[in-house]
Formats: structure tokens, sequence, C-alpha cells
């Protein structure tokens, strides 16, 4: 599987009239600790792809970023702007590689490209919406449609007028400490935890 990738990477690469195209050169730095797997070093060099056809784009070098695949949760990718970051969820990408390379890689990078030609816009702007469509001709869209149930955490279930509704453990935890009461979407009938 990686061979198909890289051989794709470099494809796309030389059809972009892209000459530094070598799948193992990607220039994202990776902290120290991590030991980087066949797939993970896919991710890295679809990154160095995409900033080449970045820097292609506006004409000028972009740092490449620090990379970790290390997010949590139903995220599939962060973007750290100020500390030039990319953050990736490992179980995420393991189940969708082709919507990461797709989708999620180019999506992270025109929020840092984005950041750092424009300076501080809106997320999902139309500045880093033009870099989605012109530079890397893809869709913008601001979530994914990524399958999350392998990621879902423990949920905990409430109750309201019209039945009963999950909470996070984090929610949960909030409403256990007295931090927070939430009200049901439908019905604005405060949530308890025995049924109503």
């Amino acid at each position: 599987m990686q061979q198909y990738f890289n051989k794709h990477l470099r494809h796309i690469g030389h059809a972009l009239g892209l000459v530094n195209t070598k799948p193992s050169t990607a220039k994202a730095r990776v902290p120290k600790p991590q030991i980087i797997t066949p797939l993970q070093q896919t991710i890295l060099d679809k990154i160095e792809v995409d900033y080449q056809l970045a820097e292609h784009y506006f004409n000028k070098s972009f740092p490449r970023p620090e990379v970790q695949f290390t997010l949590r949760g139903k995220s599939a990718g962060t973007a750290h702007l100020q500390l030039n970051k990319l953050r990736f969820n490992p179980v995420l990408l393991a189940e969708n590689v082709s919507a990461f390379l797709d989708d999620v890689v180019p999506h992270e990078i025109s929020h840092l490209v984005c950041f750092q030609v424009f300076g501080r816009v809106k997320p999902h702007g139309a500045e880093w919406q033009s870099i989605m469509r012109k530079v890397y001709q893809r869709v913008p869209k601001t979530t994914h449609k990524l399958d999350t149930l392998s990621v879902h955490g423990k949920q905990f279930e409430y109750f309201c007028g019209c039945g009963s509704v999950q909470l996070s453990v984090r929610r949960h935890n909030n409403v256990v400490r007295g931090k927070t009461q939430y009200r049901c979407k439908t019905c604005q009938i405060m949530l308890q935890s025995d049924p109503v």
C-alpha cells in the first residue's frame, strides 16, 4: 500500500510540474520521540507535495510545519497557526486513508498557508476557501463526514420531555460537578439523569 501511495504522490507531482517529489524527502518536522509508520510517512509526503503546490501558486516559500499524529477524539486534523503545527488523528487516518490524502491534509495545510499569506482571518473564510479551490482544486468543506464510531467516547444517557439524549464524558462531568446544566435542543427542558 505504501508503494501505491508513493507512486500516486510522485505522479501528482510530475503532472503538476513539481520537481522535488520524491516520497522520502518530506521536509515536515516530526518530534524526535515519535516513531513514524509507513502510513504516516505517506501523509508527510503528501504534506510536502501540497506545500510545493502552494509555493508554486503563491511564488514564495513556506516553512514546513511540525507534524504530530497524536490527535484524539472525533477531529481528523487540526492546524495550530502560531506554532506552525499540524496534528492528525492516527485512528481516523488508518480507517480513512484516501479521505486524509484527498481532503484532510489539504484542509489543514490551507489553514497554515492562509495564516502565512493573509494573517489572521476567519478560519473557513473566503481566503481559506480560495486556497482550497485554487491551490488544491478541492471543494472547501468545514467539517469531515468520516465515520467516528471507533473513536466515539463513552456516552451518558440523560432525559428530557421528548426522550433520551446522549452526553459526552466532558458534559456529564460538568453536570456532576455542578458547573453547568444542559437543555434539550428540541423541547428546551433541562436534561436530567433520571427519566422524566
